[in-house]
């Protein structure tokens, strides 16, 4: 049941982003080609971009809900992980075509920007902050990597935002004193824009891969599993401890010393208790526990699974 809501919040959350986009992305755009602002249309097409990022993350969430299967037994949880790949690779795409078009913008003959441009800007960044903090936040409690990744998209439209709303700024300044050589802060604007959003996607890219790939927690990270398992008499030793993050849940592998000269049943019955003490952790989907015979002056290699 908390699973479902879990889901049900995300995907909730996703959709937010998806009509807020949409929303922001025509306004912009319409009123970027009626004002004449390079800048103004970047920042356009960057909200786009975040509505195909909104609905990848929405179906990335879709997937990752799907109960283990025959296929897949540890889960689906990395789909979340791959959701914010694409987000990653699409923000890339968005930074190099607003920095061409931008770049482009030099070559032709160009004109200040309309004062309306202005308050269309500050519309979007008061919109996209609160969109920002309410993902963050959501994302961090639900321990969802596509939300926070997908929050911090909307930070960067926050401050690809503030850095149009300078360049607009300077551009309508110069055309009404007659300063022709500030009208050209709007296409440099749209430049830094683009390559702030391409940073971005490099940061938010390499953070997403990382979990991909199986990264496991750091020492640190599991001590509070380390305690739970060293906390059980029977448990002589804990010989070794890995917590694989899949996406909002985690999987532990994890050897364990017990008497040698106990029953195979008194055995496996230890290594029940032990998973079943960090299944009841929060965010523990599965737990795989092979039990050693314990002796102080020479280690065992030969391991029994706990099914």
């Amino acid at each position: 049941m908390e699973k479902d809501i879990r889901f049900k919040r995300a995907e909730f959350a996703a959709m937010v982003g998806v009509v807020g986009n949409i929303a922001l992305a025509a306004m912009k755009w319409g009123i970027g080609i009626y004002a004449n602002s390079k800048a103004l249309v970047a920042d356009a097409v960057h909200s786009a971009s975040d509505v195909a990022g909104s609905l990848a993350v929405y179906f990335g969430l879709k997937a990752a809900k799907q109960p283990p299967d025959k296929d897949h037994p540890y889960g689906h949880g990395k789909a979340e992980s791959i959701a914010a790949i694409i987000v990653g690779v699409l923000l890339l795409l968005v930074g190099i075509e607003i920095g061409r078009s931008s770049i482009k913008a030099f070559f032709e003959p160009i004109e200040p920007p309309k004062t309306i441009a202005i308050l269309a800007v500050i519309v979007s960044i008061i919109v996209k902050e609160g969109m920002f903090r309410y993902k963050y936040r959501l994302g961090k409690k639900l321990k969802s990597d596509a939300l926070i990744v997908n929050a911090f998209e909307h930070r960067s439209d926050v401050y690809s935002s503030i850095a149009a709303l300078i360049g607009i700024s300077a551009a309508v300044a110069g055309g009404m004193l007659g300063l022709d050589w500030l009208v050209y802060a709007d296409p440099v604007t749209g430049l830094l824009v683009a390559l702030f959003v391409i940073k971005m996607a490099w940061k938010l890219g390499r953070e997403s891969i990382h979990n991909a790939i199986d990264h496991v927690l750091h020492e640190d990270e599991t001590e509070e599993f380390r305690t739970v398992v060293q906390s059980i008499p029977e448990v002589k030793k804990l010989d070794e401890l890995h917590a694989r993050e899949h996406g909002h849940y985690v999987i532990i592998d994890l050897k364990i010393s017990v008497d040698p000269h106990i029953t195979v049943e008194k055995g496996h019955s230890i290594g029940k208790n032990v998973k079943k003490r960090l299944l009841e952790m929060k965010n523990v989907q599965n737990v795989f526990v092979h039990i050693n015979p314990y002796h102080e002056e020479r280690r065992y290699e030969d391991n029994l699974q706990i099914e």
